[in-house]
């Protein structure tokens, strides 16, 4: 006959069983805390916007000496985030007839920095004749200020341009962005396309819908007219 458990007791384990069960809870436990230990931090972004008018064929973008994209991009094109891990990298971009441009971005966890590059005539010297150079102007995020701002900032060669933004009453109102800087203004619409015009004529309007910083971006095409591309981002923006 089988011997009975009283009640409230347990069968007691032979001690070389306990060693054997707590060596497999540390072991599970060690490989749990090298499994945080190595979890890849979150990634970065970079994002281009393209302001490069002068030059012939299409703009090419290297990350560490990678292609970005191989088939290249126009004037005027803006990609989503780049997805790269934390930590800094070179970022080169070049264009048949400018001379290349580099720059190094420090790439934060979530967050994500615009590169705009754009083309700048060097005068001519004894030695060197004028040229054209790549310049990259970079936007670094901010904790958002409004609930839908438009960010204009200018890479034109102009000094400064004067852009109209109209209401949803029809009225227009007269933002001045200087080269190389940012200039905000709170959107009214709640959604739709917001018209923009300077003195030569209409912009992009910019398209709205959620709330966020929608960054107009002022450039001089092939001849020399101003023209504008738009992007959404989730926080306020500023020119570094």
């Amino acid at each position: 006959m089988a011997q009975s458990i009283p009640p409230n007791t347990s069968p007691k384990l032979p001690m070389k069983t306990i060693f054997k069960m707590m060596r497999g809870w540390c072991i599970v436990a060690a490989l749990g805390l090298t499994a945080v230990a190595q979890e890849a931090p979150k990634n970065g972004f970079i994002r281009l916007a393209n302001g490069v008018g002068p030059g012939v064929g299409l703009l090419t973008m290297e990350v560490e000496g990678k292609s970005v994209n191989d088939t290249g991009y126009k004037v005027g094109d803006v990609t989503g985030g780049i997805s790269l891990p934390p930590g800094n990298c070179t970022v080169r971009f070049s264009r048949e007839g400018i001379k290349e441009g580099m720059t190094r971005v420090n790439v934060l966890p979530n967050e994500t920095t615009t590169l705009i590059p754009f083309a700048e005539m060097v005068p001519a010297t004894d030695e060197v004749p004028a040229h054209w150079e790549m310049r990259i102007l970079k936007l670094k995020q901010k904790d958002p200020q409004e609930e839908r701002t438009a960010t204009f900032v200018s890479v034109s060669k102009r000094p400064e341009i004067k852009v109209e933004m109209r209401d949803p009453e029809g009225n227009w109102t007269s933002i001045y962005v200087k080269r190389l800087a940012t200039s905000q203004a709170p959107i009214l619409y709640p959604r739709g396309y917001v018209p923009l015009k300077t003195a030569e004529g209409d912009l992009v309007s910019i398209p709205i819908s959620s709330p966020g910083t929608y960054v107009v971006l002022l450039y001089d095409d092939g001849e020399g007219k101003v023209q504008s591309l738009s992007f959404r981002d989730r926080k306020f923006v500023s020119a570094d």
